[in-house]
């Protein structure tokens, strides 16, 4: 199982911790560093099936500042998502060739 997570986000270290407690062997991306590239992004899209749009966390700064009232395509979405990557929905699970956001945290457990 592999986590798209953000250290400082409480959301984010409670999916990481529920999982280690049940034994899942997990491999960290901290995507902020690690910023996925577009094909990446485009197939965790299509693991999560959803729209670029549905990721987006719009209460960032980054969004508030560049982007509120537009409206982008799924291509401009993960542009934007490679320039701010604080953009992204946080925590997101992959498992195969499904994925989960990690809101709740709970969410993950869809994925065992």
């Amino acid at each position: 199982m592999k986590i798209y997570h953000n250290p400082r986000c409480s959301k984010s270290r409670s999916a990481l911790q529920l999982l280690e407690e049940k034994g899942v062997d997990v491999e960290v991306v901290k995507y902020l560093e690690n910023t996925p590239n577009k094909e990446e992004l485009k197939d965790l899209l299509k693991k999560l099936g959803m729209k670029a749009e549905q990721i987006v966390r719009k209460g960032e700064a980054d969004y508030k500042e560049n982007f509120k009232g537009k409206t982008l395509s799924d291509d401009e979405w993960i542009s934007a998502f490679i320039e701010y990557p604080k953009l992204i929905e946080r925590p997101i699970f992959v498992k195969g060739d499904k994925a989960v956001v990690g809101r709740p945290p709970e969410n993950v457990l869809t994925l065992l």
